[in-house]
């Protein structure tokens, strides 16, 4: 078993995370993370789920997420090239004669200090989760006060232009319901 990641487009309504998370627990499957939030299409939601399942529980889980009536597309984009960002805030104790030490840190990991106070401070990071994860790891011994994070994010990578390839024509203006415009 490996964590599959599925990006599910679908209608902004009112129940539709409540249908789907009934899904995976009818199916008994775990949501190793989730993400959800609007598109450039309005009224049009998209989800990412991280899923630790096999193969054909890859394609069952997508089968079923496709007979639930406010579900636009799904993909499975675990094998597809792809770019993947976590966020966190960490609150992180900082007393003035630390301060130094852990500015230093957060330069070495690109993030950013987002707030400050006389005893703590508050950093932003995004990346993998290894990036994310290992921050928090250096961190730790300043005292991490509280922390927020984020599901994956994933989008699929463009495709690479081919040279032989015919120059693209006028872009219809018509929204196909059958058609996932985001993925």
């Amino acid at each position: 078993m490996k964590p599959h990641t599925f990006v599910v487009t679908v209608e902004d309504l009112p129940g539709v995370l409540n249908r789907i998370s009934s899904l995976f627990r009818r199916r008994n499957y775990n949501i190793d993370s989730l993400t959800v939030g609007h598109t450039e299409r309005p009224g049009v939601s998209r989800m990412t789920f991280v899923v630790l399942t096999d193969t054909p529980g890859a394609e069952r889980f997508a089968a079923n997420l496709y007979k639930l009536v406010n579900v636009i597309s799904v993909a499975d984009i675990t094998n597809t090239p792809a770019v993947y960002r976590d966020l966190a805030m960490i609150k992180v104790a900082a007393p003035q004669e630390r301060r130094p030490e852990i500015v230093h840190l957060v330069e070495v990991f690109r993030a950013r200090i987002v707030d400050l106070s006389p005893e703590s401070l508050t950093i932003e990071i995004t990346g993998g989760e290894d990036k994310i994860d290992g921050l928090l790891d250096v961190l730790r011994p300043y005292g991490v006060l509280e922390m927020a994070r984020t599901g994956r994010l994933a989008m699929t990578r463009a495709a690479r232009a081919n040279a032989s390839a015919p120059a693209p024509g006028p872009v219809a203006d018509t929204h196909d319901p059958q058609v996932s415009y985001s993925v």
